[in-house]
């Protein structure tokens, strides 16, 4: 089976990598869109070599990985690498006018971020991820969350979000055409969240809160620039080299997508970005009701709930170790890396006035014990957190096309 990639970005990029590493695919075909450079050794040098990871030979075959790219055709758009062949494709920047089927691709990756909506009908002149389809795929998966623009429309049926490991199960092969792969910042968070909500049940959770200190995305700015007409927020026009810049998140409008019991939790979540290429963190706030005051929730329980939880998923890691965010880079598998060390509880009693709530009888006040939990957990935001995780995704899906 062949897969097809749109896009040739940071997630684009290392979606080659993961796949000529893993060779579940018999072919690989990515649409540019665009002439690139001089020619086809232009966009072999940009796959093989990269800032943030290095070299593809090091990262497929450590430190005496030589070249691994060759067999360019400059005519036919093709090259192997790794020994898979994989076509180039630089003509359609709109998904309905890719050569998918003339291509034998049916399952194609969308990582350009251009299409996110999917009620937009698959002739839409600005493109569509329906235009996919329209253009031979049977399946498409969309490496970003998904955004419904006009806010009057619901999710089509034939559209599902999943995190791999979370709720894949939900994914319908009969009926989902479109599949959602949420973010990188969800996909670390629902595994922070899901194993303290299956151990305390989500009746003992009064709210939540996240915050990601996020590396540098290609939606900022190298240097100072003018805004483009209509932009309102005017901070991801300013230098990331030199600032730590205040954002948003999508990951709690996603987040009850995959783990549906967060629809009764009040949760909050915020972002920042700071000067780093890729490994991010979130840190996680949750205020648990607690059973008494005498035997409180520790960081000892917290701790060995993800630590057992760890032990069932290749997709959470739960270490005592110390890290910084260097030490994430290129992580295998690992959506979330539970730094054990820095897990912290406070527990104290909650006094509610209750005739301020209208209630007369009974007592006048109220008081809940109530724990305060916080958790660090890493992710590398491209390659090897969510890059991975995509990739798992993107075979599963696959195995059941066939």
């Amino acid at each position: 089976m062949k897969l097809g990639i749109n896009g040739l970005g940071r997630i684009g990029k290392l979606s080659v990598w993961h796949h000529v590493s893993r060779k579940h695919f018999s072919e690989i075909v990515v649409n540019v869109g665009r002439q690139v450079g001089t020619g086809l050794q232009d966009i072999a040098s940009a796959i093989d070599r990269d800032s943030s990871y290095g070299r593809l030979g090091a990262y497929l075959h450590g430190c005496k990985g030589g070249k691994v790219i060759e067999n360019l055709n400059e005519a036919a758009g093709t090259m192997t690498i790794n020994g898979v062949p994989v076509t180039i494709l630089r003509e359609a920047r709109n998904p309905g006018g890719i050569q998918w089927k003339e291509n034998g691709v049916r399952l194609v990756v969308d990582t350009t971020g251009a299409f996110t909506d999917p009620t937009a009908d698959a002739d839409n002149p600005k493109g569509s991820l329906r235009g996919h389809v329209q253009a031979g795929a049977e399946k498409v998966i969309l490496s970003a969350p998904f955004k419904i623009k006009n806010k009057g429309l619901e999710m089509p049926a034939d559209a599902v979000t999943t995190v791999m490991g979370i709720n894949d199960g939900d994914f319908n092969p009969a009926q989902h055409t479109l599949v959602s792969a949420a973010s990188c910042t969800t996909t670390c968070l629902s595994f922070m969240i899901k194993p303290l909500l299956d151990h305390f049940g989500a009746d003992r959770f009064l709210s939540a809160s996240m915050v990601t200190v996020h590396a540098a995305t290609g939606s900022q700015q190298v240097l100072d620039r003018l805004p483009n007409a209509g932009v309102t927020d005017l901070r991801k026009n300013r230098s990331i080299f030199n600032n730590i810049i205040l954002t948003t998140t999508g990951a709690a409008k996603a987040l009850p997508l995959v783990i549906p019991e967060m629809k009764s939790i009040g949760f909050i979540a915020e972002s920042v970005r700071i000067p780093t290429s890729t490994g991010s963190l979130i840190i996680l706030v949750l205020n648990l009701q607690d059973e008494s005051l005498e035997t409180p929730i520790k960081r000892k329980l917290v701790n060995s709930i993800y630590d057992d939880y760890a032990q069932n998923t290749p997709y959470l890691e739960y270490s005592e170790e110390q890290h910084v965010s260097t030490d994430i880079i290129g992580m295998p598998f690992a959506a979330a890396v539970i730094e054990g060390t820095e897990t912290h509880t406070r527990t104290a009693s909650l006094k509610v006035n209750l005739a301020k709530l209208g209630c007369s009888n009974g007592p006048a006040k109220l008081e809940v014990p109530v724990t305060q939990v916080v958790v660090y957990g890493w992710y590398d935001n491209e390659l090897g957190s969510y890059t991975n995780v995509l990739g798992d995704r993107a075979v599963s899906i696959a195995e059941q096309m066939i």
